[in-house]
């Protein structure tokens, strides 16, 4: 159901909100062309590819819950870049969207592969028709940031890791390129009701009748997808659903590309060759975590590897059941639209805040509530006495109403945010990227708005109608893609803000940060629109310069006193059944030596006439490595395979190894371990 921009960003009577926002106007955009509302279904050329960016799996932090104590320690299943191109056939006008299994597409990634393709394809694609956004898994790879707030934990930059997502993303746009062809692209969609929960109900309450009304269980059940097929063949999907990637918590130690990234693999493996991805949308107070337990995540069972599964097989069904069903667009063409803003400074037009007059950001500041953790999503908190709610003045433990130092007009725009590290103003350089990335792209009916943030559902009704508004196009049709192009943590309404729940505390710009949005977007949709361009913007800040890594040296690999590279240590049983999980342990070398890119670090194979025959890799959900040094050496590896053996399996089996040791030398050398035969049945 429409509605208007006055119902939403009201609570009492304010001027009516028309479309009269006055609009930098400069010359026409280049980045796209005039829409074509003809040309719908098949004139299009469409590529899809996936390539592997699985980065460090072993003694290195990881990204999601910014805990310096989730260290890697294996992995349970690898992560992927999944690249859709699209070219409107009859101008040639084109837009690539790409999905990471990453927490956060930094803007690290989204400087480095501007400089990448631009070197490969020239003007052909740029960060005018690129998007790119991370699924939000919180079991990917840290310190691939070039912002400290989000480095920190990992104790600084991760240049390895960095580089195989960087590697992994390109290399996919690459594919897509390289596969294009003549195809359609049709729409379906659904609903899905038993894979989210609002984890912040308090704040969610705060919001005007006409808000809540869309969401009658504080969730937003949406499901999208886009039907891509090559010569009738289906060759990939698109599929939008709104929940956190936090399913495995804070106590997983192994990579992996959580719900999301569980969704995926089940599709694929169904259809080999397909590319499925499933994207986020305004999923900032959306858990999987559907049980709501305080500091003690679980639901749909209390067993959070099987939730993500459920979490997961419940988005692929839905996806599926959308996909099955879906039909031609009614628009065809593709549109897109860039521009850079700085979030810290928008002096914002009282048309666009619920109080009517104007407001503007400051400088990123993070909040009391940010740093108690979201309690639906995590086991641990990493200072206890704070707490999700907690607002100024200053609790005693840090010193009562002594003030941080923050200017006192920041700390009166940020009300009554309780402001723990003023992240926008600390040294040598904001803390967070300040001027980020604004993009909306068309690809036929559906507009994505692209936030480089987490939007809350309601933050995210608020900015699909302001961009409905201004293209005149349903609602339905807009979508919020959130995660994109760089990462400046939540955007909540300013109702929610007050609440100063964990979103709240996160949200970085202060009280009116969604005010600023809304204001930003609305002049992008309506210059979109007219086929105008308001030009690029403050240039974005370059911080690859300096990125230290905290973390000493791995040393040179030695085995296992007694031993040789590639030993067993622990045998399989000699015969097991459906369910149990096989274990066998080797003596191993450092994983980060070779991340085995494109390839696995091992394989369960089952013996056959003609020899042994693959049947699980690293990327199998049955399978899991896990990696640690023992007590007695700091220098040696022993690694643990498990194999839980699937419904309909029996034979004969043995489990391989791939290592790779580093020598003093520097040189790395291969090996292989193999345990013995078993029986399954």
């Amino acid at each position: 159901m429409d509605v208007t921009r006055r119902q939403l960003l009201t609570t009492t009577t304010t001027a009516a909100v028309g479309g009269g926002i006055a609009l930098a106007i400069g010359a026409p955009s280049a980045s796209a062309a005039p829409s074509h509302g003809d040309a719908v279904g098949g004139d299009y050329l469409v590529g899809c590819g996936i390539a592997d960016m699985t980065g460090a799996i072993a003694g290195q932090g990881m990204m999601g819950y910014s805990e310096a104590d989730q260290v890697a320690e294996g992995l349970l299943q690898r992560c992927w870049a999944r690249a859709y191109i699209v070219v409107d056939a009859s101008t040639g006008s084109r837009v690539v969207f790409v999905t990471s299994d990453v927490a956060c597409l930094f803007q690290s990634h989204h400087m480095g592969l501007m400089a990448k393709l631009r070197k490969k394809f020239g003007s052909l694609y740029t960060e005018q028709n690129v998007n790119l956004n991370a699924t939000h898994t919180h079991a990917s790879c840290g310190g691939t940031a070039w912002d400290f707030a989000y480095s920190l934990a990992a104790y600084g930059f991760k240049k390895n890791s960095y580089e195989a997502e960087l590697n992994g993303i390109y290399a996919a746009i690459v594919r897509a390129h390289d596969s294009l062809a003549p195809g359609t692209i049709t729409i379906g969609r659904g609903e899905l009701h038993d894979a989210s929960r609002n984890r912040s109900r308090s704040a969610f309450d705060l919001n005007p009748a006409s808000d809540r009304r869309h969401f009658p269980d504080a969730i937003d059940p949406m499901v999208t997808v886009l039907r891509f097929a090559q010569g009738g063949e289906d060759v990939g999907a698109i599929t939008w659903f709104p929940t956190h990637g936090t399913s495995l918590t804070d106590k997983n130690r192994l990579i992996a590309g959580d719900n999301k990234g569980y969704a995926s693999y089940r599709w694929e493996s169904t259809q080999p060759g397909f590319v499925a991805a499933f994207p986020q949308t305004n999923s900032g107070d959306m858990t999987p975590n559907l049980d709501l337990v305080k500091m003690h995540p679980s639901g749909p069972t209390h067993d959070n590897k099987r939730n993500c599964a459920l979490i997961g097989e419940r988005q692929y069904l839905a996806g599926r059941e959308a996909f099955d069903s879906a039909r031609p667009m009614t628009r065809g063409g593709v549109d897109a639209i860039t521009r850079y803003v700085d979030m810290s400074s928008v002096q914002i037009a009282a048309d666009f805040t619920p109080e009517g007059r104007p407001a503007s950001t400051t400088p990123a500041m993070m909040g009391a509530g940010a740093v108690a953790t979201s309690t639906e999503d995590n086991y641990y908190s990493q200072l206890s006495f704070l707490k999700e709610g907690m607002t100024n003045p200053l609790v005693s433990s840090f010193g009562g109403d002594r003030r941080p130092a923050v200017p006192q007009r920041f700390r009166d725009m940020q009300a009554p945010k309780l402001i723990m590290f003023p992240l926008g103003l600390m040294p040598p350089a904001p803390w967070i990227p300040q001027v980020v990335p604004l993009q909306i792209l068309r690809i036929g009916e559906i507009v994505l708005v692209a936030v480089p943030a987490e939007v809350t559902i309601v933050a995210g009704l608020r900015l699909r109608t302001v961009v409905a508004d201004a293209m005149k196009v349903s609602m339905d049709n807009v979508l919020v893609q959130g995660y994109s192009n760089a990462y400046t943590q939540y955007v909540t309404t300013p109702e929610e803000y007050d609440a100063q729940q964990y979103e709240g505390g996160e949200t970085q710009f202060g009280r009116w940060t969604l005010s600023a949005y809304l204001q930003e977007f609305q002049a992008l949709a309506a210059a979109m629109t007219a086929g105008r361009r308001l030009g690029r913007g403050p240039a974005p800040l370059d911080k690859s310069a300096f990125q230290p890594d905290l973390l000493p040296p791995v040393p040179p690999d030695r085995p296992l006193s007694g031993h040789r590279f590639g030993d067993i240590l622990t045998q399989p049983a000699g015969r097991s059944r459906v369910g149990q999980t096989v274990v066998a342990e080797f003596v191993g070398a450092h994983p980060n030596n070779d991340f085995h890119t494109g390839g696995t670090y091992l394989e369960v194979q089952r013996r056959d006439q003609d020899g042994w025959v693959k049947v699980a890799d690293d990327n199998d959900w049955a399978t899991e490595l896990h990696w640690r040094r023992p007590p007695t050496d700091a220098a040696a590896s022993v690694v643990r395979i498990e194999w839980t053996i699937p419904p309909q399996t029996s034979g004969h089996f043995r489990i391989r190894y791939h290592g790779d040791s580093r020598g003093a030398d520097g040189a790395l050398r291969s090996f292989t371990g193999t345990s013995r035969t078993f029986v399954v049945g």
